[in-house]
């Protein structure tokens, strides 16, 4: 795959070449399992937990807040499930409507019925005059409001509502998937439960991380005694490593990362398709992600047309391909029903530069060219984090 054509990071990132040096070294070394009682697998058990260290100082977090897992979907569910064995039974808790459906779905299990969703502004962000009205007037116990949107890119105020959340006397819990990698570290530690995913910022598939308080008698799987009791399960050693590699890296160029290319992107974008209408252009957002509604012909066909000039992007989330039905994000946004259906999201990496945002501009250009040619404009709909 021919990097400089893909615009789909948002639903995963190639794994960086120190991540993926990490993991083999990792393989080859550190095979042994971390539990076991002799001297080379206790030097393996110390590996992991520089590991763990590596993320505490990075998130500006004592290590013993930092628990290994498989990602973001497994870290926001043990969050929920942690929540509805310790709130109390006749409490709330909050959410944004574009939640990850991972937040969202994990919620309705857990607290049917016991759900308030906060009010948005016109972006898409928690509107946090209505959010601190909402907390003060009903029972509500906690709060779930991502950091960066994963379809739009729009930023939510997450240092303000860990603040409201810590007067309140709220547990709050920030999914991070998007903001890591993208955007400073810094404060993350202060939202008491934060979630990530290595392959959203160059780390390899199946591991990430979850931050849960200090002090919190947190447990996610049972059975062994790994992570102090709160997670069973031997250790992906090769896959916490090649984690922190590639956060190391991410953090590091993060001073480089500019939404320049993209803005001039949809600039001309809007000039050569004025019917094209632009989500959350306004607001704070990743300098990464562009959602744009289409001025016709279905999402999936564009994805399709664009692909063959060598180009991915998507329709999307990539968790919520092929459900039936348009973006919650949108219909939280009040986007209606069949511009939903024209959505099309991109989303580049660190490598891309103007002339990558520039050739897939004509590539775009040209895909229309072809799609009106074809002459059928179907409104049909398949949705592709």
């Amino acid at each position: 795959m021919n990097l400089n054509g893909y615009f789909d990071n948002n639903a995963t990132t190639p794994l960086c070449a120190e991540a993926k040096a990490a993991w083999t070294e990792a393989v080859d070394s550190s095979w042994l399992n971390p539990s076991s009682p002799y001297r080379s697998a206790a030097q393996v058990h110390v590996r992991v937990e520089s590991a763990r260290e590596s993320v505490a100082t990075l998130l500006g977090v004592d290590a013993s807040r930092v628990l290994f897992n498989s990602g973001a979907t497994e870290g926001n569910n043990s969050v929920f499930a942690h929540w509805a064995r310790t709130l109390p039974l006749d409490k709330c808790i909050a959410l944004s409507p574009t939640e990850h459906p991972s937040v969202i779905e994990s919620a309705k299990f857990h607290f049917a019925g016991r759900i308030v969703w906060l009010a948005l502004d016109g972006s898409g962000a928690v509107d946090l005059d209505a959010m601190r009205v909402q907390l003060e007037s009903e029972a509500i116990a906690a709060v779930s409001v991502m950091a960066a949107n994963n379809e739009t890119g729009v930023l939510n105020p997450w240092r303000e509502i860990a603040s409201i959340c810590g007067e309140l006397g709220c547990a709050y819990h920030c999914d991070a998937s998007q903001w890591i990698g993208k955007r400073s570290l810094c404060g993350l530690g202060a939202c008491g439960y934060v979630t990530a995913c290595a392959h959203k910022f160059g780390g390899p598939r199946g591991v990430g991380f979850l931050i849960h308080p200090a002090g919190v008698r947190f447990t996610s799987f049972h059975g062994g005694a790994q992570q102090a009791g709160r997670r069973a399960g031997t250790e992906d050693v090769a896959g916490a490593l090649a984690m922190i590699e590639a956060l190391k890296v991410a953090h590091a160029m993060l001073g480089q990362m500019s939404a320049d290319p993209r803005d001039q992107f949809l600039r001309s974008l809007e000039a050569e398709m004025p019917n094209v209408q632009l989500i959350g252009i306004d607001a704070p957002r990743l300098w990464n992600t562009a959602l744009v509604i289409m001025p016709e012909f279905a999402n999936e066909r564009w994805v399709r047309a664009i692909e063959k000039h060598g180009y991915l992007v998507s329709s999307g989330s990539a968790c919520a391909s092929g459900k039936d039905g348009p973006s919650h994000v949108l219909a939280a946004m009040g986007v209606e029903a069949l511009a939903m259906r024209r959505a099309l999201r991109v989303s580049a990496g660190a490598w891309a530069t103007e002339v990558d945002w520039a050739n897939l501009l004509s590539a775009i250009k040209s895909a229309y060219a072809e799609l009106k040619a074809d002459g059928t404009g179907s409104n049909s709909h398949v949705i592709s984090i």
